[in-house]
């Protein structure tokens, strides 16, 4: 992944409506949902909804498709896989440190603080 696609997607998540649009996205996985689901989830109207999906597709993290009247949102594994391989590679300077496993992380580090 590039530079440019890394900042675009960032910036996406960057906005609290898209962080939360994006959750729900993933919860659903590759099915996806429509966008009257998400915006019924979030109680936010529709228009305010489809600006911040616009941002999300632009971004490259979700993808959109017509279901007889409705458009079907959904994650786009490959482009949350690349960006989580774009933080390995770019920001984990050591192995050591860059646990993916969160709950390992906490734990290894609440170990080392009590041998302290």
């Amino acid at each position: 992944m590039k530079i440019d696609n890394a900042l675009s997607a960032f910036l996406a998540l960057s906005q609290d409506t898209r962080l939360k649009v994006f959750k729900i996205l993933v919860e659903y996985g590759a099915t996806g949902t429509a966008a009257g689901t998400i915006s019924d989830r979030l109680g936010i109207p529709h228009n305010t909804l489809s600006f911040h999906l616009s941002r999300l597709t632009e971004s490259g993290l979700i993808s959109s498709r017509k279901q007889g009247r409705s458009m079907i949102y959904s994650a786009n594994c490959s482009a949350i896989e690349e960006l989580i391989g774009y933080l390995k590679e770019n920001c984990c300077i050591l192995e050591e440190d860059c646990d993916t496993d969160c709950k390992t992380q906490a734990t290894s580090k609440k170990q080392k603080e009590k041998k302290s």
